[in-house]
């Protein structure tokens, strides 16, 4: 009979891994200092995990950094603090500063890849989705709207500002890009479509190219 697996370990392992990602980083983070962490061994570990990659997604799935379920009734408020609430991921070493190399990492294993977007990304997804159903519902939202792409378009100025630091990321930004996105940024005559010569159309490139 297969000897029961020890969840505490599991748990104590799991929080070492976080723990440590926030102390010395992904690329300081070994099996090792894991164990120690954790008062159990390598081999214990390796039973359980099959790398350290795999061990940094469960990790990352068990904390549930920035995840936030929030129904205030108010549209923009509520969108506010998802973003809120990934910028403070994006802002804590044990995800902004693992995620770039992690990442990299998983793009040669797809199947472990699907499971980090299941596990760590989608949580935050679905908090999210929560708020605009319930938006749609009130009447706050078209309910035809592409959820995916506006779920992108709330969250990649965060992702981006973190990921590259090529402008700050103030305490206001979220609630900034929520009002960005809901209100939309182009008046009326940037939504039209001029077709005078030289000018941009919509579906073509310049005249005359």
């Amino acid at each position: 009979m297969a000897r029961q697996r020890d969840e505490k370990i599991d748990r104590a392992v799991l929080a070492a891994v976080t723990a440590l990602l926030r102390e010395v980083g992904y690329s300081g983070l070994t099996m090792e200092a894991i164990a120690r962490r954790a008062g159990t061994t390598k081999p214990a570990i390796r039973r359980r995990w099959q790398s350290r990659r795999h061990l940094v997604v469960d990790a990352l799935a068990e904390d549930r950094i920035g995840v936030v379920e929030v129904d205030t009734g108010c549209t923009r408020c509520d969108l506010a603090a998802h973003l809120q609430g990934l910028q403070s991921a994006m802002a804590d070493p044990a995800l902004g500063r693992v995620l770039p190399a992690l990442v990299a990492d998983l793009a040669d294993d797809p199947e472990l890849r699907e499971r980090f977007l299941a596990v760590v990304w989608e949580p935050r997804r679905t908090a999210c989705v929560a708020s605009l159903d319930k938006a749609k519902e009130r009447g706050d939202l078209d309910r035809e709207l592409d959820t995916d792409l506006v779920l992108d378009l709330f969250a990649a100025p965060i992702v981006f500002r973190a990921l590259f630091g090529h402008r700050d990321l103030p305490a206001h930004f979220p609630s900034d890009v929520a009002h960005a996105v809901l209100s939309g940024v182009g008046l009326a005559a940037g939504r039209r479509c001029e077709k005078s010569p030289g000018a941009l159309r919509c579906g073509s490139s310049r005249e005359g190219d």
